[in-house]
């Protein structure tokens, strides 16, 4: 399905919808692209790239009249964002976001839709640790998954034009429940940041405390595994408060693991802690297989080959 657009909107021209505007330019998918953004260096720094023909403060100003909104905000603003432009909407028009955070999201969303607005609810899979439109690049969704989640009140035809959106970025379409949604990306990809960003603090802490150089020695090991604490904190505060539940119980899950591996070290128990590493090497050949590992440093070199 080719889709085709008079005016896209991109509410948030942070690294993920700068990114989205990147394609959609590159694609020619879009005869003109808005962006809004609080900042105006963000604004200022989005039309010098040519990410967005024009840039606006408001967000009413950058939706009024286009075909598609995008809401790349954080997980914690894009109801209220929603509820604010929603005057401004022409009727008829897709308004779908990036959150990666579904439940919350549409019950908060559901209630300040207009009837005549379609809104699909999707997550792209995709970032780096790094922000601002600066760092967005179009290859940044290639070969990841996007995740809709309709409900049974969302517009089957917006939906596949979400769809198309997205495949046409390179990404591979899943669709599930907003629930299921939660669930799966609170293990895969929440609970692996609430983990980096609990070890660097730790090490902080201990540094403090031993006044031991700890993070000076960081080794390889420890800069790969942390590498997604540097991520934007307040995107990161928003999705663990809206999909808490799920977190939790992932979590808990973690520590009873923990525990197991606890025990077998402190009774060492080789053939324990053998049998799970050589259980979780195998599962982590099976990520690479699935091309779903390439380290966004890779990316950014792409990137900057293409420039």
């Amino acid at each position: 399905m080719t889709v085709h657009f008079h005016k896209a909107a991109i509410v948030g021209v942070g690294l993920i919808g700068s990114s989205l505007a990147r394609v959609l330019r590159a694609r020619g998918m879009a005869d003109e692209i808005t962006g809004a953004a609080r900042s105006e260096k963000t604004r200022g720094a989005a039309v010098a790239l040519g990410v967005v023909d024009r840039a606006f403060e408001n967000p009413a100003d950058a939706v009024a009249d286009a075909d598609i909104v995008f809401v790349c905000t954080p997980v914690g603003a894009i109801a209220q964002t929603v509820a604010d432009f929603m005057p401004a909407l022409k009727s008829g028009v897709i308004v779908t976001d990036v959150g990666s955070v579904k439940a919350e999201i549409v019950a908060q969303t559901a209630p300040v839709v207009r009837p005549d607005v379609r809104f699909v609810p999707a997550h792209p899979v995709a970032g780096t640790e790094k922000s601002g439109p600066e760092n967005g690049f179009v290859e940044l969704f290639e070969g990841r998954w996007c995740i809709l989640t309709p409900t049974e009140k969302t517009d089957a035809s917006a939906v596949e034009t979400v769809r198309a959106v997205w495949e046409a970025a390179g990404m591979k379409v899943e669709e599930m429940s907003p629930e299921r949604h939660d669930r799966v990306m609170a293990l895969m990809s929440h609970l692996p940041h609430l983990i980096a960003y609990t070890i660097v603090g730790t090490a902080d802490d201990m540094e403090k405390d031993t006044g031991a150089d700890v993070i000076k020695y960081a080794a390889g090991g420890f800069r790969d595994f942390t590498r997604i604490a540097g991520s934007d904190p307040v995107m990161w505060r928003d999705i663990f408060l809206n999909n808490t539940d799920a977190v939790l119980d992932c979590l808990q899950r973690f520590c009873e693991d923990l525990t197991v591996l606890q025990k077998a070290i402190r009774r060492r128990d080789g053939r324990t802690l053998q049998d799970w590493f050589t259980r979780t090497r195998r599962i982590r050949r099976e990520v690479i297989d699935a091309r779903q590992d390439q380290p966004e440093n890779e990316k950014l070199l792409l990137k900057d080959k293409k420039k």
